[in-house]
């Protein structure tokens, strides 16, 4: 298995690539449209509740099995479940964590080239919403650009015409540089690209900050229309809503879905760390990072920015994780002074985001496929590529009203989710064991979990998890399966999903026969060479002990 002994090359490195995974489209977008419709500052409550019982502890959880994973020999979400589950059902499981990275990218990156795209055209000046007099007449011009780009308007409308004038061309420009920066491992890469992704989002964010936050009052006749009441509007709390479910389930699925826990990728991103690397500080650094951009930056721009502009209207325009960003954002860049410079510097912000996560939905496949089959990393590139490009296509052909994306986006980028982290935390506090994996997470660790965490990990995070999928379930599962059964693209999308799960299932029963046949510990049935008792030397007695 040499051909998998790929390592990060700097402690930084690793942490930059985890949180460049969990920093994305979520953190700018979806997170002010949560806070906006689930009583403002009244949902920051719960959201810190998940990030404390579900989002910190189940990372830490996934930190520490991949690393340990990574010391039995093993870099994918099946081959590490399959050890600390100790058994074929956990290894089954871990599935998922494949699964879930390689079927949101069919769609993930397709969203990735609408930053491109839409950055492409306001550096240019190519993005115009004509003559549009009024507000309300800009918001439909805007809408209208965006589903003649993304192809909402009818299937297959997106392989018509000058491919730069929709999605498609800007796809193909995503889909090379990903598969171009796949090709150049770990550390030549995704190490690289986070390296200097990061911190050039974060410049942007506090540029594009900075200029929100001194916008004054544009509208002398509506002195309301502020910085000051747009932030109040994002962030004073209606308590009410904390009687409301709905809030708490939106709030842990914001955790989830920002953080990338019960994703796949931590797992197998620190199961290329070295035995004595810091697990416990690098999970904390790595959503500290996250959470200054989603509640410092992605609070505090859109929402705000919006409210300047439109006032109440708000309201009455698109919201939404991509209603807000691609309808509502290009009419307030209309608006703004230097909008066409400030939008494509916010749309270079979203690519940015959005290129640093999709990267990382790749390489949980790739690690898989290498282990399954025993290949070189450049053969299973080629395969990841071959079916990433039929996911891809899938979705840029069934592309009206989104159906086929919004298909695979709740069964596998949100109830998937659910599913892996229960299945993770699980296996951890109770499979694993808690006071073991105590032990192994502080290896190497500089500062230690407070000790109040084995309790939660172990009872409080599975509890909270189950008891979240089961109101989840109830809100939203009949629901969508009607949606999905009643639509055609949605029946597709399904089973364009369940097609790729069979073929995981095959190939990790051939992986497995294959690290049992390499005297591989495929269940866990033994410990590391280092965790075993000391041999007995040959001077003492061979019978019982005194």
């Amino acid at each position: 298995m040499s051909e998998q002994k790929h390592e990060w090359g700097t402690k930084v490195g690793v942490i930059l690539a985890v949180a460049g995974s969990a920093v994305g489209l979520g953190n700018f977008l979806r997170f002010p449209g949560q806070v906006w419709q689930n009583g403002g500052g009244a949902f920051m409550i719960p959201y810190f509740a998940a990030l404390l019982l579900l989002g910190i502890p189940i990372g830490w959880a996934e930190w520490t099995m991949g690393r340990y994973g990574g010391r039995k020999g093993f870099h994918s979400a099946p081959a590490i479940m399959g050890v600390i589950g100790k058994g074929p059902i956990f290894r089954y499981a871990g599935i998922v964590g494949v699964l879930i990275p390689l079927a949101v990218f069919f769609y993930y990156n397709i969203i990735e080239s609408w930053c491109l795209g839409y950055t492409w055209k306001y550096f240019t000046g190519a993005f115009t919403l004509g003559e549009a007099a009024d507000v309300r007449a800009q918001v439909g011009a805007s809408v209208q650009h965006f589903q003649a780009f993304t192809g909402a308007e009818a299937d297959g409308s997106l392989f018509t015409g000058n491919l730069f004038d929709t999605t498609t061309g800007f796809w193909l420009v995503t889909l090379a540089v990903n598969i171009y920066l796949l090709y150049r491992g770990l550390s030549g890469g995704i190490e690289k690209l986070c390296n200097y992704a990061m911190p050039a989002m974060g410049i942007i964010a506090i540029v594009v900050l900075v200029r929100v936050l001194t916008l004054g009052t544009p509208d002398p006749t509506h002195p309301d229309y502020s910085v000051g009441t747009g932030l109040g509007y994002m962030w004073n709390p209606d308590f009410a809503a904390l009687g409301n479910a709905k809030t708490w389930l939106a709030a842990a699925g914001q955790i989830f879905f920002s953080l990338s826990v019960g994703f796949g990728v931590i797992i197998n991103y620190a199961s290329y760390m070295k035995r004595k690397s810091d697990v416990v500080l690098s999970g904390l650094t790595a959503t500290a990072t996250n959470e200054y951009f989603e509640v410092a930056m992605g609070g505090m721009i859109a929402i705000p920015a919006a409210y300047v502009f439109l006032g109440p209207m708000i309201t009455e325009v698109p919201q939404g994780t991509f209603g807000l960003g691609f309808q509502t954002l290009p009419v307030v860049f209309a608006q703004m002074p230097l909008g066409n410079l400030f939008g494509g510097l916010f749309f270079l912000m979203l690519f940015l985001a959005a290129i640093t996560s999709s990267l990382s939905m790749l390489q949980p496949t790739l690690a898989f496929i290498q282990e399954a089959l025993g290949c070189a990393r450049k053969t299973a590139v080629s395969v990841v590529v071959g079916v990433t490009l039929v996911g891809n296509l899938f979705i840029l052909n069934y592309s009206k009203d989104a159906v086929a994306q919004d298909t695979i986006d709740f069964w596998v980028g949100t109830f998937m989710i659910f599913v892996l982290a229960a299945f993770q935390v699980i296996a951890f506090g109770w499979v694993f064991g808690i006071e073991r994996g105590w032990k192994e997470a502080h290896e190497g660790a500089r500062i230690r979990i407070p000790g109040f965490y084995r309790f939660i990990i172990k009872y409080v995070s599975p509890v909270y998890l189950l008891t979240v999928f089961v109101f989840f379930c109830k809100d939203n599962l009949a629901t969508e399966w009607t949606k999905m059964q009643s639509n055609p693209a949605g029946r597709m999308a399904m089973g364009l999903v369940l097609a790729t799960a069979a073929g995981l299932v095959v190939l990790t029963a051939l992986g497995a026969r294959r690290w049992r046949a390499q005297g591989l510990d495929v269940d866990g049935a033994r410990p590391p060479d280092d965790e075993l008792p000391p041999a007995r030397t040959p001077s003492q007695p061979a019978g019982r002990r005194s």
